[in-house]
């Protein structure tokens, strides 16, 4: 049988060009192929909590590190405008904000602000230490621990724009969200390659919640009227169905978290007490840090010392800013201040929570009174379900 000899330079030329054949292909298929193993640049964390439960601290805690740009409830604008509608129905609406929020693009603003707008008209735009330093302002440096009063004074004037140019300038945008109720909805940005997303859920026991909602009643007219769906007429919450909302949120996002969880949601979920929080707050914070990939730096460390080494549990008309207090003694200022007749109805609407969370129900007055009886129990993992009820031990 006759062979046919190929000359060896047909062939490396034929090999040649097969290997550039699939070369490119390959490139080709890759190019549609999505990414997701690339993480973003930027971490991105969602303080979630509801209101009156240390949120803001918690918040002031990211905001002055130098790596954190901040915003504080950037969604309270789509409230604001669609005030009509139920806190179900706005869902949706808030989750887009936040996410255009995570990536930088302010112009998801556009459809909740005036078109010339400046820094002053984000709602709480001072308390961000990030928008009261360069770039965003030029009056402070990053390594600035700013106040909020200063801040406006200073940097109010600035153009909008320079949120978004401060933002991209950030290793970290932390957001901080008291407006979601069910952690499912929060699954699309946990699963888009686009984000690198991790969510601090912070808790307090319901009955100091109440008592620290007693001081902003007028002020949280409008938003407990958004939770009870009642088309934007506004309540006061006197029989405390907000509170039982409220509760019932914070059982579902920790079930789900934490009872058989979604494989996307491994080592990106932590839930913080406020109560541990504030008797702790180096060790809590540091935790907090590690888990957010931020490092807890000399300057912090003393500012977080003063914060929480206040004299007493701070004025009412201090209920919504940060000032130097006495952390402790604001963590536990419900049990001399609220009656008996009232802890009794918030522990009927939100046994669940209390138990979940790990508080000590009280059976009278003696024993809520008594503040050498610790109602802070060591944390554990609970398995607790909305409908079961754990009989106090």
């Amino acid at each position: 049988m006759a062979r046919i000899r190929i000359p060896s330079t047909i062939v490396i030329l034929f090999v040649t060009v097969q290997t550039g054949f699939l070369l490119f292909m390959y490139a080709r298929y890759s190019s549609f192929m999505p990414q997701s193993e690339e993480k973003p640049s930027q971490v991105h964390i969602l303080i979630l909590s509801s209101w009156r439960s240390g949120s803001s601290f918690v918040g002031q805690l990211f905001s002055q590190h130098p790596s954190v740009f901040y915003l504080m409830e950037p969604a309270w604008h789509v409230w604001v405008t669609m005030y009509q509608n139920s806190a179900k129905v706005l869902h949706m609406a808030v989750r887009d904000l936040v996410r255009s929020v995570f990536l930088c693009d302010m112009s998801v603003f556009d459809a909740y602000m005036p078109w010339k707008r400046n820094l002053s008209d984000l709602f709480q735009w001072a308390v961000s230490r990030a928008l009261c330093s360069a770039p965003a302002c030029d009056s402070f440096q990053r390594t600035d621990i700013t106040s909020e009063m200063a801040c406006k004074t200073l940097c109010g004037r600035y153009p909008f724009s320079k949120v978004e140019e401060a933002c991209k300038t950030y290793s970290h945008v932390v957001i901080k969200e008291v407006r979601f109720f069910d952690l499912k909805v929060l699954y699309p940005l946990l699963t888009d390659p686009s984000l690198n997303l991790k969510i601090i859920h912070l808790v307090r026991d319901p009955r100091a919640v109440v008592k620290s909602r007693e001081q902003s009643v007028k002020a949280l007219a409008r938003d407990n009227g958004i939770v009870l769906s009642t088309n934007g007429t506004k309540v006061e919450d006197s029989k405390y169905k907000v509170m039982q909302e409220i509760c019932r949120s914070h059982v579902q996002i920790y079930e789900t978290a934490t009872l058989k969880p979604p494989n996307f949601l491994k080592d990106r979920y932590l839930m913080i007490r406020f109560e541990d929080l504030v008797r702790d707050p180096l060790s809590e914070i540091s935790e907090m840090y590690k888990f957010a990939d931020l490092s807890l730096t000399p300057m912090l460390k003393s500012w977080i010392y003063n914060i929480t080494h206040g004299q007493g549990p701070g004025k009412k008309k201090e209920a919504f800013r940060i000032t130097s207090r006495d952390a402790v003694s604001v963590s536990q200022a419900w049990r001399n201040v609220l009656s008996f007749q009232k802890i009794k109805k918030i522990q009927e609407v939100c046994r669940g929570a209390i138990n979940m969370l790990g508080y000590q129900l009280v059976d009278s007055e003696k024993e809520q009174r008594d503040l050498s009886l610790d109602l802070v129990l060591p944390r554990r993992q609970n398995q607790f379900s909305w409908s079961s009820f754990n009989p106090k031990h």
